[in-house]
């Protein structure tokens, strides 16, 4: 018998919530029916294991994400765009460490290609073309930003930014203009 209340988008969210709180590695289908007191088995119609919960968080946390950055961003460009989708990124990370990390779950190819995943590869494009790059060179910038952005926000929620006076926050401001500055003078740099 289905536990009345018990459905899949609960669960999906409420291990979002845990995933926050202890970690997304500790995310199991063990310990979400233990935040439910009910027995592993009654999940079993909602979850298929706990690889399944994991991975309804990641889309979960890759919808969020998106919407966040997509509010962020409307109505922007250049700079301005580039700051916004960054600080949302970092935002959405500080606020959600455990859907963050499940953000990063690896998907397989047809999932990955139904996600919210996407729409942060379209987003980030649309931003690129305000900065007039043509490919190879914009999915190279995808990638760059990517990469820069987690960096720096997994550093500095690793704590590794907390041994200098200097504000992380200005080291982030510091590293959007540079970032600005490198995609507003890429095609002219390269000859």
């Amino acid at each position: 018998m289905v536990r009345v209340g018990l459905t899949t988008e609960r669960l999906t969210r409420a291990g979002a919530e845990l995933a926050d709180e202890v970690g997304f590695d500790q995310v199991t289908v063990s310990a979400l029916a233990r935040r439910f007191d009910v027995k592993v088995a009654s999940l079993y119609s909602h979850v298929r294991n706990s690889h399944d919960l994991k991975t309804r968080i990641a889309l979960l946390a890759l919808e969020e994400l998106a919407d966040r950055v997509a509010a962020a961003v409307a109505g922007r460009a250049g700079k301005d765009a580039l700051a916004a989708f960054a600080d949302a990124y970092r935002d959405y990370a500080r606020e959600h460490p455990g859907r963050y990390d499940a953000a990063r779950l690896r998907l397989d190819p047809e999932t990955a290609a139904a996600s919210a995943g996407v729409r942060h590869s379209q987003m980030t494009r649309a931003i690129l073309r305000g900065y007039d790059l043509t490919e190879p060179d914009q999915t190279h910038a995808v990638r760059m930003l990517g990469s820069v952005f987690h960096g720096y926000v997994s550093l500095e929620m690793a704590g590794c930014f907390s041994h200098t006076a200097l504000p992380s926050q200005e080291s982030w401001a510091w590293t959007l203009d540079a970032l600005d500055t490198l995609l507003r003078t890429w095609t002219t740099t390269r000859g």
